[in-house]
C-alpha cells in the first residue's frame, strides 16, 4: 500500500501522480462487479473540476480527459481494481524554478522538504491540487453505484470570504448555473464583485463548501474510531487547502443548549424520525436516517502575486513574488471534490455495514442459496 495515498477499508481509492509529471491516475480496488460504467460516467464529474472555466479558475489549458486502462469488460466492472489516467498536457514547469530555492508561504514546500529532503518544486508535486483528479475519477464511481442504492450526495458553495449564501433564496439549479456554484443568485453575484476586488489587489479568497447527503439508510458507522462524522472529517480534511469541518450545528451547537441542541423522535408513520437535525444526520457516530449535512473551510489560495517574506532553501530571508496562472479563489472547483470524497467514504462505509449484524449475514447468504 503507498503510504499516506490510501483511504478505504474495502471501496479502496489509492490516488497517484505529480502536477507537472506525465499523468494523474487513480486505482479503484473492491468496486463490486456488474456496475454499468464508462469513460463518460466519468468525465462528467471531472469536467466540473477542470481548470479554465471562468475567470476565477485557472488559466491552466487541461481537457482533462479520462482513459480507463482495467477493471472493465463490454462496459461493465469485473471487480477486479479499476486504474484510471488522465495525462498532463499543459505543464508550464519553467513558471516554477523562481521558487525551486525557497519555500512558498501558505505551501507545502517546506515541510515535504523536511520530511523527505527533497521535493518536486514544480507546481507543488504531489502535494498540488492537481491530485484531486483522481479523487473526482474515484468518487464519480461511487456516486454510480450510491445512485442505484436511491443515496443522493450534493455539494455546493455556502460562502465566499464574508458573502453566504441566504436559506430563503435556496436554488440548486442556480448553483449549477453560476460559475461559482452557489446555490443563490444574489449571493453568486455579490461573492463574484468581492473577488474582482480581490483579483485586483493580487489577493485571494477561501469560502465554504456544504454537503448534504439524502436518504441514507440508518447503521452506517462504527461507535468509536470509525464513526461516520469521523471517517468524512478525515476525507474532508484530506483535501489540501480544507482547515475545518463541521457537521449539523457544528461550532454553533457549543453556544447552544441541551434543550433546543437535542434532535426529538417522533413516530411517522412505520417508521422513527427526527423533528430536527442539529446533528446533521449522524448520532453516537452512526447514521440516523436524516439528511447527513457537513462543511468544510477552504483557505484563501496561498498563490497570490503580492510581494510575501519567506526563506530560501539556504536559510536566507527574502521576498517572494508568486507567478504563473493560479485560481483567485478554489472553492468552486473544490466543490465536486468534496462531494467526491463524501461518495466515496459513504461506499466504503455502506459495503463495511453489511457485517454488522449476524441476521444481515444470514439473510444475503440465504438469498444466495434459493437463486
Amino acid at each position: 500500500m503507498a503510504a499516506g495515498s490510501t483511504i478505504g477499508t474495502i471501496f479502496k481509492v489509492t490516488t497517484w501522480g505529480e502536477s507537472h509529471g506525465k499523468a494523474i491516475g487513480v486505482v479503484v480496488d473492491g468496486c463490486p462487479a456488474g456496475l454499468s460504467l464508462c469513460e463518460a460516467d466519468v468525465q462528467k464529474l471531472l469536467d466540473r473540476r477542470k481548470p479554465g472555466q471562468s475567470r476565477f479558475t485557472t488559466r491552466r489549458n487541461e481537457g482533462d480527459e479520462v482513459e480507463i486502462l482495467s477493471g472493465i469488460f463490454e462496459g461493465k466492472t469485473t471487480g477486479t481494481p479499476v486504474s484510471m489516467i488522465v495525462w498532463n498536457r499543459d505543464q508550464r514547469s519553467k513558471d516554477y524554478s523562481v521558487i525551486a530555492g525557497c519555500y512558498r508561504p501558505g505551501h507545502a514546500d517546506f515541510t515535504f522538504d523536511e520530511k523527505y529532503g527533497f521535493r518536486d518544486y514544480r507546481g507543488g508535486g504531489r502535494s498540488s491540487a492537481r491530485e484531486t483528479i483522481g479523487r473526482v475519477a474515484a468518487g464519480a464511481i461511487a456516486e454510480k453505484i450510491l445512485e442505484q442504492l436511491g443515496i443522493s450526495v450534493t455539494a455546493y458553495t455556502k460562502s465566499i470570504g464574508p458573502v453566504e449564501i441566504d436559506e430563503s433564496r435556496f436554488d440548486l439549479q442556480e448553483a449549477k448555473s453560476n460559475a461559482l456554484c452557489m446555490p443563490d443568485a444574489k449571493a453568486a453575484k455579490e461573492a463574484a464583485e468581492y473577488l474582482e476586488k480581490r483579483m485586483a489587489e493580487c489577493d485571494s479568497s477561501g469560502g465554504v463548501v456544504e454537503c448534504m447527503i439524502s436518504h441514507l439508510p440508518t447503521a452506517l458507522g462504527e461507535p468509536v474510531f470509525d464513526k461516520l462524522d469521523a471517517n468524512l472529517a478525515k476525507a474532508m480534511l484530506s483535501i489540501g487547502a480544507v482547515k475545518g469541518f463541521e457537521i449539523g450545528d457544528g461550532f454553533s451547537a457549543a453556544k447552544s443548549c441541551g434543550s433546543l441542541n437535542n434532535d426529538a423522535f417522533r413516530m411517522d408513520g412505520a417508521g422513527i424520525k427526527k423533528v430536527t437535525n442539529h446533528s446533521g444526520g449522524v448520532l453516537g457516530g452512526i447514521s440516523d436516517g436524516s439528511d447527513v449535512v457537513f462543511r468544510a473551510a477552504f483557505k484563501p489560495t496561498p498563490s497570490i502575486a503580492k510581494s510575501q517574506e519567506t526563506v530560501s532553501k539556504n536559510r536566507e530571508n527574502m521576498e517572494l513574488v508568486i507567478r504563473g496562472r493560479h485560481d483567485p479563489v478554489v472553492v468552486p472547483r473544490a466543490v465536486v471534490v468534496v462531494e467526491a470524497m463524501a461518495a466515496i467514504t459513504i461506499m466504503d462505509m455502506l459495503l463495511l455495514s453489511m457485517t454488522s449484524r449476524m441476521d444481515w449475514i444470514q439473510e444475503f447468504f440465504n438469498r444466495r442459496e434459493k437463486r
